[in-house]
């Protein structure tokens, strides 16, 4: 099994990955330290229904590069991890299961702090937290969602005005892929700002209440590719801005809340070539991770929401770096990222 990993794509130079089996309570996951050269890796637990092991260890491994990057462009005292279990969240959640999760990060020592993400929630995590301290997000507060379609919001608001020269979303045509916690409450941001929706989801019920609240024309997942229209919002799984896609695309800016959203590094130029500014994912959707940190260092939550808004002035920096350089705005991320990590 090293030797697979070792030999996998998405390995990159990782400090730890752990194997976590638990039979009583069916616990299948991995755990995933990418850098802990800032502090203590920190980023969510998914659960998803996952079609192979191979699957899984693709999708920690490159969540938890990403979640390194997040954390050092974000400024935050923390480095990056990412734990997956393998199950259907409709179906094999337990509180044993929980507690499990929460006995392998127990005996990881506090080099890995969790938190929800997809297929968890809060209440998940309060049952890890009867096992270990080594977890955030806990409780009715608990949900970073609210902050991340904020950081989203904002970075938005930052691409509109550099690429298209005005202050206002009022009339702009945003398609937005994926309508969970976040990408719903997104939407709800940018119906407000007077932004014109196109949205697409496999949960007809959020279609449904996207229609009745913001007045949203609804197309199918696929057919989301090919809405003309200002702006793409992913915010569902990543990969979806790929060599197929792109070439579909009819935006002039790329800002949604979805991680690894480019399927290759290249797709980043060819964005900047095909003029489509793109804002870097894990520097647009960090709103979330800045919450859960501060809630686990104890900072004031009164800070949070500051600490968000600065996500309008790193893609402001990013933008106009990319700009006069000639280069991807992905590239520009990824180097001020490790200047700052890799020390």
């Amino acid at each position: 099994m090293s030797a697979f990993i070792f030999n996998e794509v998405n390995f990159d130079d990782h400090e730890q990955v752990v194997f976590v089996s638990e039979p009583k309570s069916g616990l299948k996951g991995i755990i995933a330290v990418h850098n802990t050269s800032l502090g203590p890796a920190m980023g969510g637990c998914r659960m998803w229904n996952y079609a192979n092991e191979a699957a899984a260890v693709n999708d920690v491994l490159r969540l938890s590069r990403g979640m390194t990057y997040k954390n050092a462009v974000a400024g935050l005292p923390i480095g990056g991890g990412k734990s997956v279990i393998l199950g259907n969240p409709k179906t094999d959640k337990t509180p044993a299961l929980f507690e499990a999760l929460g006995e392998a990060l127990e005996r990881l020592g506090g080099r890995y702090i969790t938190a929800e993400d997809i297929g968890t929630s809060p209440q998940d995590m309060a049952f890890v937290a009867h096992k270990t301290g080594f977890v955030a997000g806990l409780g009715a507060s608990g949900d970073p969602s609210p902050f991340t379609a904020l950081g989203c919001f904002v970075g938005l608001q930052a691409a509109v005005k550099h690429r298209l020269k005005r202050d206002s979303l009022e009339g702009l045509i945003v398609s937005v892929q994926g309508l969970g916690h976040v990408g719903y409450d997104y939407a709800r941001r940018l119906h407000a700002a007077g932004a014109k929706l196109v949205v697409a989801d496999v949960d007809t019920v959020a279609l449904e209440r996207a229609r009745e609240e913001f007045g949203a024309q609804i197309v199918s997942v696929d057919a989301i590719y090919d809405v003309p229209a200002d702006i793409y919002a992913p915010c569902a799984l990543g990969a979806t801005l790929n060599r197929d896609t792109l070439s579909r695309l009819q935006v002039q800016i790329v800002a949604g809340a979805a991680n690894n959203q480019l399927a290759t590094a290249d797709v980043g130029d060819m964005l900047r070539q095909k003029g489509v500014l793109y804002a870097p994912d894990f520097v647009i959707n960090a709103g979330g991770i800045i919450k859960v940190c501060y809630e686990y260092l104890n900072r004031p939550e009164a800070d949070v929401e500051a600490h968000v808004h600065q996500i309008s002035e790193t893609l402001t920096e990013i933008f106009t770096c990319a700009e006069r350089d000639e280069r991807a705005t992905s590239a520009v991320a990824d180097e001020i990222a490790r200047a700052r990590f890799m020390r």
